[in-house]
């Protein structure tokens, strides 16, 4: 009987960390299934990473979670990595921002991570290992003149993800936190500060790779926050 291979979820998929966590743990032999809400985003990765599956999801909204998690165990099996990278929100102070821009933000950011987390938590119970990894950010430390939306809820998701931490640890579940202290090396980074060098920008492979070795890392020494910034970033 052939052994059926570990699976990872990448929530939040798009061209940067995302696309390069999907094609980490395809290229370690892991079943890998992809969120999103853009089902062009998801044909065009379905082609370019072998091993990966694309579901359209809203993480947002209980039922689509819901949906896409049953999807995922009918076609894989339980999850043994979750990786929630699902992020974003219109960037704006607090004069400016709207009630439904703030919610959609805290939506994406924090109540997203929850219902996902909540999906593969009691199969990771059981089987007493596993590993969820939240791509976090400087915001969730400070809050900025523009992100009255998005400091909140990020702060939010680490504060969940650290409570998860301290519950989950001991049942063998390994909850980590990769705060991203950098602008992300993307095509529309790129476009928007062409005068920077490259050890300005965060790799999204990079990043990709620190996840996975927080995967693999022995019970013993396990990291809950980890930064990653450019060697070059001032901090």
């Amino acid at each position: 009987m052939t052994k059926r291979k570990d699976v990872a979820v990448v929530a939040g998929v798009g061209p940067g960390i995302g696309a390069a966590l999907a094609e980490r743990f395809a290229k370690a032999g892991y079943a890998v299934a992809m969120l999103a809400r853009s089902r062009r985003t998801l044909d065009a990765l379905e082609l370019q990473i072998e091993g990966a599956r694309g579901y359209s999801c809203d993480v947002g909204s209980e039922d689509s979670v819901t949906e896409t998690f049953a999807a995922i165990r009918a076609e894989f099996g339980e999850v043994d990595v979750l990786s929630y990278n699902a992020g974003g929100g219109v960037f704006a102070d607090v004069e400016h921002i709207t009630p439904a821009q703030f919610e959609a933000s805290w939506r994406v950011n924090a109540l997203g991570a929850l219902l996902c987390a909540q999906q593969v938590i009691p199969a990771m119970k059981a089987a007493q290992r596993g590993s969820i990894i939240f791509t976090g950010a400087t915001a969730s430390r400070r809050g900025g003149p523009r992100t009255a939306a998005f400091a909140p809820a990020k702060a939010a998701q680490r504060s969940l993800a650290e409570s998860m931490a301290r519950s989950l640890w001991p049942l063998g579940i390994h909850v980590s936190l990769i705060v991203v202290d950098g602008v992300v090396d993307l095509p529309r980074t790129r476009q928007m500060m062409p005068e920077k060098q490259d050890s300005f920008f965060v790799k999204p492979s990079a990043v990709a790779e620190t996840a996975f070795q927080l995967t693999g890392q022995d019970r013993s020494a396990w990291s809950f926050e980890v930064e990653a910034r450019p060697f070059a970033e001032h901090w």
